[in-house]
This record gives structure tokens, sequence and C-alpha cells, in this order.
């Protein structure tokens, strides 16, 4: 049996011997490698670690899901509840925190053959324009749609429609290639009988994937500190926090900085980069980052989605800078982590880009002996499940 046990345990990665039986995800930690394709953990994820149902549906509030703090300079791992978070962060630490929230981003929707299918907003684009991913219903959740065409009109509820453009990627418009049969993401605009909120919040539905079994209002995809809507999917990292925990944060003299980052859909193709999302980082947000990394405090990142954004203002000095617009930045081990000390964030799927992000903080081994744990410790995966907090 997986120990799921909320005490606080202290472990070192060294001398840790395993208490669970000895074939307990034995495969998970054989399967255990980095893809030379994306540099990536890979490994095997078992269907039980995936959290189908939010927290309260689990009997649990939203903060008594599980944290695994680990310290990248020592491979100190420490199992713990996630309302002990503030134990492990200090007075002067900067926690910076994506406020956008998350929009009703799934319709029904049809083609013109009768070919019912889901379309998941995803980036709202200059000039009105919408990133949109079309998917096809089956048995097992909502599969990848590749038959559109350019051109094509795929109807929404009470009337609405969208226009299909082009392929949101350069490299699937070349004539030459079978675009038919290989676009995901299309450009495309949307005709509404109504504003677009009003629209989504009468006909559109949180996207969820298969490892969630049922539908789950918007409030369950909601973080506490949400101020503008925006994101196709949850900045599921900050989730648990509650107005409770923030204030006791606070008091303690951790600062709070906001920024926004709208996500676009996760449902990446296997090896496909993430694509543009809007950011926009205030001018107090930076100065409170430049100041605490000059006086030796830390900055937490909350999320990846902040990561990302915080990347795209800050120079190789450490430097960050107010700014806005669509961020291309993909972080990598290569290119490195310059904003941050520290990153907040939930347990990530095998092969995923946001690992190759958390390998660029930790580092491989470091990202390895965690991810161990977290499988043999029976945590939770996905915007539901567990959280796990890197300190240097």
């Amino acid at each position: 049996m997986v120990n799921r046990s909320l005490g606080t345990q202290d472990l070192n990665m060294h001398s840790y011997e395993q208490k669970t039986s000895p074939d307990t995800y034995a495969k998970d930690f054989r399967a255990f490698s980095i893809s030379p394709e994306m540099e990536t953990l890979d490994f095997q994820l078992p269907a039980e670690l995936e959290a189908g149902e939010p927290a309260e549906a689990r009997g649990l509030a939203r903060d008594q899901v599980r944290l695994m703090v680990s310290y990248r300079s020592t491979d100190r791992i420490v199992h713990t509840g996630f309302r002990s978070l503030p134990d492990f962060l200090k007075a002067g630490d900067v926690l910076v925190i994506n406020t956008s929230s998350t929009m009703n981003a799934a319709l029904k929707a049809r083609r013109a053959d009768g070919t019912l299918l889901e379309l998941h907003l995803s980036t709202h684009l200059p000039a009105d324009l919408w990133v949109i991913e079309l998917r096809r219903l089956s048995s097992n959740g909502t599969l990848p749609f590749y038959q559109a065409k350019p051109g094509e009109r795929i109807d929404l509820p009470n009337g609405g429609w969208a226009t299909l453009h082009v392929a949101y990627r350069p490299e699937q418009r070349i004539e030459h290639l079978d675009a038919a049969h290989r676009i995901r993401l299309w450009i495309a605009t949307l005709h509404l009988p109504q504003p677009l909120e009003a629209y989504l919040d009468n006909y559109g539905f949180p996207i969820h994937y298969k490892y969630v079994r049922d539908t789950w209002p918007i409030s369950y995809y909601q973080t506490v500190y949400a101020t503008e809507t925006g994101s196709a999917e949850m900045p599921s990292a900050g989730r648990a926090f509650t107005p409770e925990l923030i204030t006791g944060l606070v008091a303690k003299g951790v600062h709070i900085a906001p920024l926004i980052l709208h996500t676009g859909v996760a449902s990446l193709e296997d090896h496909e980069p993430p694509y543009e999302e809007y950011y926009r980082v205030p001018a107090e947000t930076a100065g409170l980052i430049n100041a605490a990394h000059h006086s030796g405090k830390r900055v937490v990142a909350v999320g990846t989605t902040v990561v990302r954004a915080l990347e795209s203002v800050t120079n190789e000095n450490g430097v960050s800078h107010p700014g806005e617009g669509w961020t291309d930045v993909i972080v990598t081990p290569e290119r490195g982590i310059h904003s941050v000390d520290g990153l907040l964030t939930g347990l990530h799927e095998p092969r995923s880009t946001h690992l190759a992000m958390l390998a660029a903080l930790a580092g491989e081994k470091h990202l390895r002996l965690a991810y161990a744990q977290a499988l043999q410790y029976g945590y939770l995966w996905h915007e539901f499940g567990d959280l796990h907090l890197i300190v240097p």
C-alpha cells in the first residue's frame, strides 16, 4: 500500500529506506529516464495517482492537499501538508502569484457533416482572433481532431459559430503538407450572439480531460485570488490557497506579488513545444522581486505560468522589468532560470515541457529523486492533486 500519511516526514534521500512493499510502483522507478527529444523526465504514472476530483469531493478542504518540499542544494525531502507552507517561507520572501481567472473555455460544437466535437478556446490574439483546439468525443474523454479544413464553419450553441482560418503553427501552413490530417490548433474568428463572457457563462463549461470523471462547476477551477478572466485552464498551482493561509503568510512577513498569464490549453501533443500566451507583469511586482534579490531574500513562483511570465521580462543578470505581450519563452535547462529562486507547482505528466522547466531550476538529479518519492508516497497528480515546493 502506498504511504499517504499527512504527517511531516523529514527524509534524506541518501539514507532513505523504502518502507512500501518492494514491488509497489517498482516499474515506475525503473522507468525513470530523460527523454532525449525534449530533455524531460519520462516515467510511468499509475492511473490511481491521477486526481480525478477536487479535494473537496474527497472530504478535504482546499488547503488540506499534501505538500512535498524539496531542497535542491542538499536533496533533502520533506513530506507534509499544504497548510504547513508558511513553515517553509521566511519574512521578506516574495511569493509571486498568477491572478488570471479560468474561463468556461469548452463548448459543444458540430461540423457541417454532423460530427459532434468540443471546441476549446485557448489564447485570445490581437484583432479579436482566437487560437482554438478541436477535439472529438470518445468513450474515454476527448481526443484531438485533425480533419478540419481552412475556411470551415464550426457550429456552436444558440446560433454561434467559429470560422477556421489557418493552422496556428506556421510550419503547418505549407501547401504541400497533408494539413487536413495534421492540424490540431487553429486561428479562428468567433461569431457569437452575445458578449463572450456572458456566452461562456451560458453555454460553456470547464476544459477537463479523461482523468477527471465528472464535470465540475467553474468555481472549482478558480483560485481564491483570481482577478481577471482569460485562462483556458486553471493556473492550478494556486488552487490550494485559502484566505486564511494567505493572511498567515502576510502576517509572517511574506510579500505577495501578482501578475497575469492567461494559460492556453494544456493538451500538447508528444514533443510539441508550448505556444504563445498573454502575460502582464506590473511595475510593482518587478520592483518587489528586484528588492528581494538585492537584499538576499527568496523569490518563489506559484506555478510554471509565473516562471514563464517572469522569464519574459528578466535579463541574464536577474533584473526584472515590467512588461506585457505574448510570450514565446520556453524554459529549458540549457536556457536556465534567472527570475526566481523557488517554485510551488503541481506534479506534472511524464515528458511534459513543464518538467524541463523544473529541471532548469532544480537539476535533473534532484528532480529524479523528488519524483521517485512522489510516486512512492502516493502523491496525486494534475490540477486537483498535491503540490511540490522546490526551494534552494
